[in-house]
């Protein structure tokens, strides 16, 4: 009985345990209208609670790993999420090239691979190291403090970070700050924003990747009292591969809002994360306010305003589009059918006409006869015949080959016998 109650108590475990697994918001423990920002903000805090690294000969602690990972890939893609909560669970799943990589914890033969990938056009998607992330909740990082205005260049190591503190006044904190870096085209960077937490540690809030423009790589976060927009391109590419007239209707699905608007007077903290696969990045990060920028932060704000009543347009487009194009379809295929039918009568009637007649039906046996008369006495009408010596006549065709024929047949009597 013990056995056997054990064995119901796992399966009703495994049971549980797959349930879960189906419901990404359980896993990441957030409601079902958490913004995209609140699902990565706990995706990483429990990748950080579970990852192996810090969890070695844990089991379990994989196990939920994998959990964490599988619901945030389902609900960091907006068509994934969208999917699932029409859908359900059974329906949708992860995809392989949405997954995101620890380089850190890849090893060397694993990151060669990616990086052959990433040579090859397969956009693969990388994740701040959790042990850099483990440090910095520990309050072990090491901060250079900064003056608003300032500007550095340095060079940051492969999965590496540098942190940076900046101190707002109360006027600078309403003026609005941005924050920004650029590299060259070829680097790939992360500019993270961290939240101070109760222990004195340091928690990722926000995280902007590098993005290349022309010949430079740049990435900034700004803060302006007002809804600032951020927009993936790599999950729009993905979409335009697949499908090209999906992708087109969820092409600003990824444009969303930062989670953080504002910042208040006091000591922050960002960071420049190098995400290069096996060398150093070589930056320039400044700090500085937006006062002076009052027409640009309006021109952004207005035109950000459009670009999310485009959005919506979109979908109410979306909806009449494949409306209309199904009643195309259906027009079409009535016109291929209407054009069969007409090409069918046309054709009937050309044989009933056709069958108006009163000469009799020609027999084939008589036509091959006439035909083969025909053709012989033509033969002979060509042949000429041609006198020649004695005895000889020569039989001339008309298309100049030249035949001789012999006949015993005297033509002339001898003198002598006359």
């Amino acid at each position: 009985m013990a056995t056997h109650s054990s064995r119901s108590e796992e399966k009703d475990a495994g049971e549980e345990n797959d349930l879960r697994r189906r419901n990404p918001y359980e896993v990441l423990g957030i409601p079902s209208n958490s913004t995209d920002q609140e699902i990565k903000s706990a995706y990483r805090r429990m990748a950080l609670r579970y990852h192996p690294d810090k969890n070695p000969n844990d089991p379990v602690a994989a196990d939920m790993f994998k959990e964490v990972t599988f619901a945030y890939e389902v609900l960091s893609d907006p068509e994934n999420r969208r999917l699932y909560d029409t859908t359900g669970s059974e329906a949708v799943g992860p995809e392989n090239e949405d997954l995101e990589l620890d380089l850190s914890s890849l090893g060397a033969v694993n990151t060669i691979f990616a990086a052959l990938f990433n040579k090859l056009g397969v956009q693969i998607k990388t994740t701040v190291s959790a042990n850099l992330l483990g440090e910095a909740l520990n309050g072990t990082v090491t901060t250079l403090p900064l003056m608003v205005g300032q500007v550095v260049s340095r060079k940051v190591e492969k999965q590496s970070a540098h942190f940076y503190s900046v101190t707002l006044t109360e006027e600078e904190a309403q003026a609005g700050l941005i924050c920004k870096v650029q590299s060259s085209a070829k680097n790939k960077f992360k500019l993270l924003y961290f939240e101070q937490v109760e222990n004195g540690g340091l928690s990722l809030a926000l995280q902007e990747d590098s993005r290349k423009t022309g010949k430079l790589s740049t990435a900034g976060l700004y803060f302006f009292g007002f809804p600032v927009y951020r927009f993936d391109h790599r999950v729009n590419s993905r979409a335009l591969s697949r499908d090209p007239e999906t992708g087109f209707f969820k092409r600003l699905d990824t444009f969303q809002p930062f989670e953080i608007t504002e910042l208040k007077a006091g000591s922050h903290v960002f960071a420049v994360y190098g995400d290069n696969f096996f060398k150093s990045v070589s930056y320039t990060l400044e700090i500085f306010s937006s006062a002076p920028f009052a027409n640009e932060k309006e021109s952004l704000r207005s035109t950000e305003a459009q670009i999310v009543s485009k959005r919506t347009e979109l979908l109410k487009f979306e909806s009449e589009y494949h409306e209309v194009f199904a009643q195309f379809t259906e027009m079409a295929s009535k016109c291929t059918g209407e054009v069969q039918e007409i090409d069918e009568l046309l054709k009937r009637r050309n044989e009933i006409c056709a069958a108006y007649t009163i000469f009799p039906p020609s027999k084939q046996g008589s036509s091959k006869n006439r035909s083969w008369s025909k053709g012989k006495s033509k033969k002979k009408s060509s042949l000429l015949m041609e006198p020649s010596e004695e005895g000889e006549v020569a039989v001339r065709e008309e298309d100049g080959v030249k035949k001789k024929k012999w006949y015993n047949i005297q033509l002339r009597q001898d003198k002598k016998k006359n």
